[in-house]
């Protein structure tokens, strides 16, 4: 089967699908995201939002993009916590695809790509992810993708009022 998977900056433009994706999927999501304010399932929830990010990604801090299926937008990808130091480059990357779209192969992809981004346009030497422990199809991912587990973040995330243990994931990208 051909790709059309891809990625790109995120637009305002965005909004839309996003929250599409985001309400439909809401329920699947649930067991491995914080929850969010009601404004999040939303298109003007989604432009505040992306608003945010694209200032963010202007300083520096993040690079936010959309996971693309040809022309269709499927899911997000985003490089975060961004440090550029010489003496730290390094970025934290997350991701999620759409439930229509998913056992496709677009996560690894969209994950393969940005990671591509990082070491080249970004020249960041270190990438790092985290999981919930029990995110089997995450970890699959990551580890497709050349990441190793390092460690747990005890209580590191809130999710259905209670904390979670989080794994945490490196991969060195300029070796």
């Amino acid at each position: 089967m051909h790709s059309t998977t891809r990625i790109r900056l995120i637009e305002p433009s965005d909004a839309e699908p996003i929250a599409e994706h985001r309400l439909r999927d809401e329920a699947a999501f649930r067991q491995w995201e914080p929850e969010q304010p009601a404004d999040f399932l939303t298109a003007e929830g989604q432009a505040l939002r992306i608003g945010r990010l694209l200032a963010g990604h202007r300083a520096g801090t993040v690079w936010p993009g959309v996971v693309l299926d040809g022309d269709q937008v499927i899911g997000q990808v985003t490089i975060g916590g961004i440090l550029p130091q010489p003496h730290l480059r390094r970025g934290s990357v997350g991701y999620w695809i759409g439930t229509v779209a998913q056992n496709q192969g677009h996560a690894g992809r969209a994950l393969g790509l940005a990671l591509q981004l990082m070491a080249g346009e970004l020249g960041l030497h270190r990438a790092e992810a985290s999981t919930n422990l029990e995110n089997l199809p995450s970890q699959r991912v990551l580890r497709r993708n050349g990441f190793t587990p390092y460690g747990v973040a005890h209580s590191a995330i809130r999710l259905n009022g209670a904390w979670h243990d989080g794994l945490l994931w490196e991969r060195i990208l300029s070796d």
